[in-house]
């Protein structure tokens, strides 16, 4: 296993902070610092360099941080592994996990739930982000497994389809736009439209299916932009802008009254959602059952 104090470096060196890791770990900073300094004489090489308030890796505290990650990786794959020798329910494990709003919101919490009744010893993190961050975390080794929408060109990323998603037009229904039993798709620049922040897989499915009409995002009336699917349908259901949510997000809404869907002729947004990892790890056996239980569940 990996050492106390490898662990709380591992935990500095992720966060390049001794205060914020004392917080998560709750460790004092003077006894990280201990731990630290320790670390530092036995492999005989400082491994951070301090400036002012900020820290940074060195490049003897960067090898150690790497080789530490791997180390990691296959501890955790292992214990995984003798865990459920004789047991199912006593696997161990860590399943860090990292989605996209819309499905870290209203597709992974049932899962994650039947995930955790089965196999209860297993510790699950989840980072709900929008997608270019979810990737960006999976890079830097932050997650093991992401579910994002779309792909990225990136040779290092592994993918996998996991379910598709509507997007669709949508507004208050006190908005005068929802007097309109559908509209065509150029009558999008007539009306007021809020839209989700830049990264955002919606916005990006969105954009990509506009653009097939020789419609820019550029051309629309862009009153708002809002950060996160909750922020935007709120404040749809107290103003007369039209936006777009994946219609998996507004069932609730839809079913009250609150929000309707405005139809536009000859034009529908439908995303596909993959699993994603990075190429190295798509053997782990704990990342295969998360991924089996994910697609039998939907």
């Amino acid at each position: 296993m990996i050492s106390i104090r490898h662990e709380i470096f591992m935990e500095v060196a992720g966060k390049l902070s001794f205060s914020k890791a004392s917080e998560s770990l709750f460790i004092s900073q003077p006894a990280i610092s201990k731990h630290i300094k320790a670390l530092e004489t036995f492999y005989k090489t400082a491994l951070f360099e301090r400036s002012g308030n900020s820290i940074s890796l060195t490049v003897g505290g960067i090898m150690l941080y790497n080789k530490l990650k791997e180390v990691k990786k296959i501890q955790n794959q292992f214990e995984f592994d003798i865990s459920i020798l004789k047991n199912q329910l006593n696997a161990k494990g860590q399943l860090k996990l990292g989605a996209s709003t819309t499905v870290a919101l209203y597709i992974l919490p049932k899962i994650l739930s039947s995930f955790h009744q089965k196999y209860p010893a297993v510790k699950i993190s989840l980072l709900n982000r929008n997608t270019d961050t979810i990737v960006q975390a999976l890079i830097n080794q932050e997650i093991d497994i992401g579910i994002v929408e779309g792909k990225k060109k990136n040779s290092s990323i592994l993918y996998k389809p996991f379910i598709q998603d509507e997007v669709v037009a949508v507004c208050s229904a006190n908005s005068y736009i929802a007097k309109r039993k559908s509209i065509a798709v150029k009558d999008i620049l007539n009306f007021p439209v809020v839209l989700r922040e830049q990264g955002s897989g919606t916005l990006a499915a969105l954009k990509y299916n506009l653009g097939k009409k020789g419609i820019k995002l550029s051309d629309l009336k862009v009153d708002v932009r809002l950060s996160g699917t909750e922020a935007l349908k709120n404040f749809l259901r107290e103003d007369a802008c039209l936006g777009f949510l994946p219609r998996g997000s507004i069932i609730k809404e839809l079913k009250d009254g609150d929000l309707v869907t405005i139809k536009i002729e000859d034009f529908e947004i439908v995303r596909d959602f993959f699993f994603i990892q990075r190429h190295g790890s798509e053997n782990s056996d704990l990342n295969k059952l998360f991924m089996k239980i994910c697609s039998d569940s939907v």
